[in-house]
């Protein structure tokens, strides 16, 4: 038991991380650097990542990772970061904790993985709220609501492909070559698009050794260790943390003041979220069913993590990817 709750608390960081993601950007980044902020993220991040695990891509993993870095790091990290500049805390983290129901659909036709009638009404549910939340949110603009909702279905795409490749391919190394590979296809473009990286003052140095380092980093590896000695249910169930944060945070420390109608969207989102997120029964239903077309089929020890990138920002994070 004693175990168990050290693991439990492990694995919180990750979602915890996360949530606050939403808070760092908005309040210390630049708000006009969202390609710098996000190769600045995702960069540092993998090669302390590939520091840690020192291996290289092979075989089909040179081209899959460049696949998997665009979508599930280049593009879901600039929305993230422009969600987190254009909405509130509060909002920002609580559209993106629909990403595991988003996953459920995709999942279908990709790796055969059918929601049952709990996952379709947590997805209703949870989407009622973000509704909700989005229609009494002070500040919650079109663009802001634009990116977060398309970095859902990319992240959730980018994982959902994730899932299916993952074959025998050890997660952490994997996931240290999706990080640099995003990082290093957005900083030529940063450099093109928005000229000269951005000023770094003490604050904003401070703030990305957190979204690279805490966010992004240790936030991964928490997460995977999470997968490894915990159900998969307990630390779907964690990742709740991650809305809860940014709700926290933005209300507490940014000033974001929720309306009743705001705190019962919040709580429609975290029971849709609790009531559709996939059973252990599901993910190895799919498991099975996506290792059909793999290279390579997973070891028993590497099966309970299988999903552990759909948590990703996210937060990630099933799973991203705040």
């Amino acid at each position: 038991m004693e175990a168990n709750v050290r693991w439990v608390a492990l694995t919180a960081v990750a979602p915890v991380a996360w949530g606050a993601n939403y808070f760092v950007t908005r309040e210390f980044l630049p708000a006009d650097r969202p390609l710098y902020g996000a190769a600045l993220r995702a960069l540092p991040a993998g090669l302390a990542l590939l520091a840690l695990r020192r291996r290289r891509p092979y075989g089909v993993w040179w081209w899959r990772s460049a696949v998997l870095g665009l979508l599930n790091v280049s593009v879901f990290f600039v929305l993230v970061y422009a969600a987190s500049q254009l909405l509130p805390t509060s909002v920002a983290s609580t559209v993106m904790a629909v990403s595991p129901l988003t996953m459920m659909f995709i999942a279908w036709p990709l790796v055969s993985e059918r929601p049952r009638t709990a996952h379709l009404s947590g997805a209703v549910i949870g989407l009622a709220g973000v509704c909700l939340m989005l229609l009494m949110g002070a500040g919650a603009s079109v663009p802001g609501i634009l990116a977060s909702a398309t970095a859902v279905l990319v992240s959730s795409f980018g994982h959902v492909l994730t899932k299916r490749w993952s074959g025998n391919a050890d997660l952490l190394a994997s996931t240290a070559w999706q990080l640099t590979a995003g990082g290093l296809f957005l900083l030529p473009v940063a450099a093109a698009v928005e000229g000269t990286p951005p000023a770094f003052s003490p604050p904003v140095c401070v703030a990305f050794c957190y979204v690279a380092l805490v966010a992004t980093a240790l936030a991964f590896t928490a997460w995977f260790t999470g997968l490894r000695h915990l159900p998969a249910g307990t630390v779907g169930l964690i990742g709740l943390l991650n809305p809860v944060t940014g709700v926290l945070l933005g209300t507490a420390l940014a000033g974001e003041a929720l309306t009743v109608q705001q705190i019962c969207g919040l709580a429609m989102v975290l029971a849709g979220v609790a009531l559709g997120r996939p059973t252990r029964a599901g993910r190895r239903a799919g498991g099975r069913a996506s290792n059909d077309g793999n290279d390579s089929s997973p070891s028993p020890d590497q099966k309970p993590a299988l999903a552990v990138t759909h948590a990703c920002d996210p937060s990630a994070q099933q799973p991203r990817s705040g």
